[in-house]
């Protein structure tokens, strides 16, 4: 059995999907509906941009869904497409890149939606007062108690349950910088606060939830073509009423990728196609599940050795 997965926020990098679409019009025609929707050139921003802006969250959301689609879309020009899965996830806004490649939710909507999330997550929490933190080398739980412990009255929970070694917390910036110290003296190898602007899948992104709750109740969707492991169950769900339910959740909710891949593998899926940019969640995944075959999507060549092998 296999998974088509998709990466979320940390994978993006100028020139992403560009050999993509110089080979495959249909990767191409991905990049300028992604461009119409948008009423801008965020592809020229992909391919040709200044990294830090590229790295905000209103634009890294919406770019690494539209190199995911044009990677997927390449798939389907040489007759692979969604009927080869069965299950896809995606990390944090990967979740919408998969729901696209399941015919779900369409480019466009995907598109804005992701606009409208990178957006309204930016401006949820002022800049400088929310941080995150990766904590290496301790579990979920000893994490989740310690951050928990740090937080005091203020806000501090883990947010990422990315695979047996790899938490990351999520809160206000001195809680967090509570728990990475807390996390030290109880073992942990390392914990390191991240480069990013705002506290993502915590409780102070509720007002972005509340945008994107709005936003989605307009949203056409569809059941997928194969069912979604969704980040915040860590379970399968194919009814759109329940998708639109746990997109909101997964604003505030943390990311349950270790289980996702856990179930998955119990379910029987044996190879995983990462499809879009990096390679971050084959890694993960191999640290999950280290039986499991992982193959990257992200360039012609990538399609070429698939066709080959």
């Amino acid at each position: 059995m296999r998974a088509f997965v998709f990466p979320g926020q940390g994978a993006q990098t100028i020139g992403m999907g560009r050999e993509l679409a110089e080979a495959y019009p249909a990767a191409r025609d991905v990049f300028r509906e992604v461009d119409e929707a948008l009423d801008e050139d965020l592809s020229g921003l992909i391919w040709n941009g200044d990294a830090d802006e590229l790295t905000l969250t209103r634009n890294a959301q919406p770019a690494l869904m539209a190199t995911s689609m044009a990677a997927f879309r390449a798939l389907e020009s040489e007759g692979i497409n969604i009927s080869e899965a069965d299950y896809v996830a995606g990390h944090s806004l990967g979740e919408y890149s998969a729901l696209c490649a399941a015919g779900a939710i369409s480019l466009q909507d995907t598109a804005r939606l992701l606009r409208l999330r990178g957006q309204a997550m930016q401006e949820a929490v002022p800049v400088g007062i929310g941080a995150m933190a990766a904590i290496l080398g301790l579990d979920f739980a000893t994490v989740d108690e310690i951050a928990r412990e740090a937080a005091g009255d203020e806000v501090c929970q883990a947010a990422n349950d990315n695979d047996p070694g790899q938490v990351v917390i999520s809160g206000h910036k001195e809680a967090v910088e509570r728990a990475a110290a807390l996390a030290k003296e109880r073992g942990a190898k390392r914990a390191l606060l991240l480069p990013v602007s705002a506290p993502f899948h915590s409780v102070l992104m509720q007002p972005a939830a509340a945008v994107m709750a709005d936003a989605l109740a307009g949203v056409d969707i569809q059941p997928p073509a194969v069912p979604l492991i969704a980040n915040v169950r860590a379970e399968p769900v194919i009814e759109p009423g329940a998708i639109r339910r746990l997109l909101v959740e997964q604003v505030t909710g943390s990311v349950r990728w270790r289980e996702s891949i856990a179930f998955l593998t119990e379910a029987g899926v044996t190879e995983f196609w990462e499809i879009g940019a990096g390679k971050t969640l084959s890694g993960m995944i191999k640290r999950i599940s280290k039986d499991a075959t992982t193959r990257h999507i992200g360039s012609p060549a990538d399609i070429t050795a698939l066709k080959g092998a």
